[in-house]
């Protein structure tokens, strides 16, 4: 070792996270070391992969293997691999941070959750890998070399704050991370981690399935007294689990694959294995997680889908398989006939490819319909975990829109707690109704207090409650379901009576047209910056005044979304409806009459128009005025 050794914090996010990690109780340390060995076994996939792609990369690659040495008498244990490797660089950025999305919110849930069981879920969820090695050591070094460069890198840490790092002269290809045991403690499930059937079990257990083999040096007693020997084992069987078929596969031997793909600690919710024959040859594995990832909506989270050819492992998180908003199905798909070299740019233009995501996609949306026919409980939990990014899909995946309309689930105002699908509401639409009626809006509360409900509410009418983002996308794009007109209640004119209702009110509603020609014409000159018109409400029963659009107007989430997004575009006016039944329109109607256009009745319109904004959840464009005029307002009352 040279001299250059160098003591670092941890990143306070990460310190927090040890510290978690250490002291809470765990029912099972010994996934750390499946945790170890998926690592390794990357490193060994990404040496392979990288030989494949740069011929000047001077490795050998013959034998990559995993090696696990025990000594029990300094209580160490070694997890060792030949693989790829890593930097100075790499190994602060990998192990002296924790670099990724979401570390933050994972934190606060953490601190948040109530029990231990609630914390290892959440863990689970963020998946730490190699931070599991602190619940069952005091200490942790870390000897690596890049392949291709000539010296290495020490770390090392007792995981309580602090790290020191060493550059090295030399050191194998490959990383090594070596444990200084704990004291095995049976009653806080801290097992003898130096003894040989330990570690069996928990390969056996845990990481059977690996493709490259886990070695370890065994001692045997000699028999009649002759001395003990030294043999080394092999304690993985190497078979790929998806090439088995499914009758041969225990439901316990799926779940422990997907830990180990999918750095979680929960069981997944629905496991799909499937084979396509013909033409092209593949193995598919796939698993829907049973909660959702906490980068599910980061732009750079990590989706899930690993390809292999001929069980050589190509490329992680490939996304010419599975569409974005399927991006947390986990698994493997294992191709016969491409070519080992392949790349990304390649396999978006590769017309096998495309056939056997059309495939993969069909499979995954037919077990989620499964799910919702046989299994109503689980496909809740689906729905609760992913419906938001399954709705993505009805955006672009035309090809797919029609099943995916049978999966959706959306609240509506039929159940205050359950959810219903399109054709439930279909079959409960009252006589002569001819569209679906739906509302957007932040959450249920905001959209069931708005006026736009008023008089949806009064007759009867059922209406769909959204508050997904992109919620406000999909029905636009969608715009039919079942030969029915998807149909917003806050945008264009709303008549819900009937022919006779109609014909009996007409003339009173002549009556109030004329009525109120002259207060609607000026009403509209005070608010012109504001609305583009101002008209007499028939969606209105108790409040004053609503905020509507056109039909065809992008609604003022939309125009959030657009602009967070950075494009510009045109203020879009709106249309206020006033209510000529409620005492505040027919008072100031009748001091416009007496008194004619004044600054205080300006400033009544003013309110009027801004009451009805918030009423829906929107901005006010300036805050500040409003709350000085309602001020003064309410100051000469008093």
């Amino acid at each position: 070792m040279n001299d250059q050794a160098e003591t670092l914090e941890f990143q306070a996010e990460a310190r927090q996270l040890l510290q978690l990690m250490v002291h809470s109780i765990y029912s099972n340390k010994d996934v750390f070391l499946r945790e170890l060995i998926s690592n390794a076994s990357d490193a060994l996939d990404k040496l392979r992969l990288a030989a494949l792609r740069d011929k000047d990369l001077a490795v050998d690659t013959d034998d990559l293997h995993i090696t696990i040495e025990v000594d029990r008498d300094a209580r160490t244990l070694t997890v060792r691999d030949n693989g790829i490797g890593m930097t100075r660089d790499e190994v602060v950025s990998v192990i002296g941070t924790i670099a990724k999305s979401g570390t933050a919110e994972l934190l606060r849930q953490l601190r948040e959750a109530q029990d231990a069981g609630a914390s290892q879920e959440l863990i689970g969820q963020f998946g730490v890998g190699f931070y599991a090695a602190f619940m069952v050591a005091d200490s942790v070094e870390l000897t690596t070399r890049r392949a291709g460069e000539s010296g290495g890198t020490r770390w090392e840490s007792n995981g309580e704050g602090t790290y020191t790092i060493a550059a090295l002269d030399s050191a194998p290809q490959g990383t090594a991370v070596t444990l200084h045991l704990k004291p095995a403690d049976t009653e806080d499930n801290l097992h003898d981690y130096t003894a040989e059937w330990t570690i069996r079990e928990i390969v056996k257990r845990y990481s059977d399935f690996i493709a490259h083999p886990i070695r370890m040096t065994v001692e045997r007693p000699g028999s009649d007294g002759a001395e003990a020997t030294t043999e080394t084992v092999t304690l993985n069987s190497m078979k790929a689990l998806w090439a088995r078929p499914r009758g041969e596969v225990e439901p316990a031997e799926y779940h422990e694959f997907y830990k180990h793909i999918g750095h979680d600690w929960a069981d997944p919710l629905e496991t799909i294995h499937m084979r396509g024959e013909g033409t092209f040859e593949y193995e598919a594995l796939l698993f829907i997680p049973s909660h959702a990832p906490i980068d599910l909506f980061s732009p750079q989270g990590r989706r899930g889908v690993q390809l292999y050819v001929k069980r050589v492992f190509i490329m992680d998180d490939c996304d010419a398989l599975m569409p974005n908003y399927l991006r947390f199905v986990k698994g493997v798909v294992d191709a016969h006939d491409l070519s080992l070299n392949i790349s990304r740019e390649i396999l978006q233009q590769d017309r096998q490819i495309r056939a056997v995501r059309r495939r993969l996609v069909k499979k995954v949306l037919a077990t989620v319909k499964d799910l919702k026919t046989e299994h109503p409980e689980r496909y809740r939990t689906f729905w609760t975990e992913f419906g938001a990014a399954v709705k993505e899909g009805l955006i672009d995946d035309t090809d797919n829109r029609d099943t995916l309309l049978e999966v959706l689930s959306v609240a509506s105002t039929h159940d205050p707690a359950e959810l219903t699908d399109l054709a439930g509401y279909v079959g409960r639409m009252k006589d002569g109704q001819i569209d679906i009626y739906y509302a957007t809006g932040e959450n249920r509360a905001t959209i069931e207090n708005s006026p736009h409900m008023e008089a949806f509410r009064a007759k009867g009418y059922e209406v769909l409650l959204l508050t997904d983002p992109v919620d406000e996308v999909w029905v636009e794009r969608v715009g039919s379901y079942d030969g029915r007109t998807l149909r917003s209640i806050a945008k264009g004119e709303v008549d819900l009576d009937t022919e006779q209702e109609r014909t009996e009110a007409e003339a009173e509603r002549e009556r109030q047209r004329t009525e109120y020609a002259d207060l609607l014409t000026w009403m509209g000159g005070v608010l012109a910056d504001s609305v583009r018109e101002v008209r007499l409400s028939s969606r209105l029963t108790t409040s004053p005044a609503c905020v509507v659009g056109d039909a065809h107007d992008l609604t003022p989430t939309l125009e959030k979304m657009y602009r967070a997004m950075g494009q510009e575009l045109p203020k879009v006016k709106r249309i206020l409806e006033i209510n000529p039944g409620h005492p505040l329109v027919t008072g100031l109607r009748k001091a416009y009459e007496q008194d004619g256009a004044n600054d205080s009745l300006a400033e009544t319109a003013e309110l009027l128009y801004g009451t009805a904004l918030l009423a829906e959840g929107g901005d006010l464009a300036d805050p500040s005025r409003f709350a000085r005029i309602l001020a003064d307002r309410l100051a000469r009352t008093l």
